[in-house]
């Protein structure tokens, strides 16, 4: 059974679709310092769940994740290292959001239900694909207040809409709509906000329903395949396939294919 959680609703489908919904709807699911520790951990015991086929993250009320609240005491937490821990820690909890939902062994979807911004909008981007309402609005919000970008927003955002664009993007901190978001490929879908939840789950639904393994060595060979040479990636690819077909997706697939319907896959 899935951790309890504070500032997490957890759920799991029949269909192997883990919901994780963030839980502070009064502050627009802002992160404080109990949050940005259990999302992560939520996103790893997803990912080493056999059950769990792929990941659906949104925001309970009215927002998706406004970024980090911004009261003294976290940005006091931020501007202090007090315990060695804290000195050493090069990275922060915007880092391993990040780094949790990139190393996710089942594809993830963002479910975009209402604004995100700065580090809400990383997390976003940080998942494999984003489904936006058409009421959702997205800004990289950092500018605003004064602050560069974390959470691995400089990272994903030119890798989805370019550098060009991304720049614009940051140092505005504009708002961003559903319909600019699918236009310049910021999401993959935009819903109607009366049923979006449901448009969402069926989306995530269809992806679990594929052949898992193939899934997450496609997402390891996608997040390196900027850093990578040529040669390298057409290893890794090479090696990659050759385990797809170990699985038992595979004759499952080619079975279905001879007998013209669609194929069935385990996950295995």
């Amino acid at each position: 059974m899935p951790t309890e959680y504070q500032h997490l609703l957890i759920e799991t489908t029949s269909e192997g679709v883990r919901i994780i919904t963030l839980n502070r709807p009064e502050k627009l699911n802002a992160v404080n310092a109990v949050l940005e520790n259990e999302l992560p951990h939520a996103v790893h015991e997803a990912s080493a769940d056999g059950d769990v086929r792929c990941v659906l993250l949104t925001g309970a009320g009215r927002g998706f994740c406004a970024g980090l609240e911004l009261n003294p005491a976290n940005i006091g937490r931020v501007r202090e290292s007090n315990t060695r821990g804290e000195k050493l820690d090069d990275m922060g909890w915007v880092g391993r959001w990040a780094l949790a939902l990139a190393g996710c062994e089942v594809p993830v979807v963002a479910a975009l239900n209402g604004p995100a911004a700065g580090a809400g909008l990383a997390l976003a981007l940080a998942a494999d694909i984003r489904v936006m309402s058409a009421a959702a609005v997205i800004t990289c919000g950092y500018a605003r207040m004064g602050l560069s970008p974390d959470a691995g927003l400089s990272y994903f955002l030119p890798r989805l809409v370019g550098l060009g664009r991304a720049t614009e993007m940051i140092l505005t901190a504009r708002d961003i709509g559903s319909e600019e978001a699918v236009a310049c490929g910021l999401a993959a879908a935009r819903y109607p906000a009366a049923d979006f939840g449901v448009s969402a789950l069926a989306y995530a639904t269809r992806l679990a329903q594929g052949p898992t393994c193939a899934l997450a060595l496609s997402k390891r060979l996608l997040l390196q395949s900027f850093d990578r040479d040529l040669k390298s990636q057409l290893r890794d690819e090479y090696a990659f396939i050759r385990q797809c077909f170990t699985t038992k997706d595979v004759p499952n697939a080619m079975l279905a294919f001879r007998e013209k319907r669609k194929p069935v896959f385990e996950g295995k």
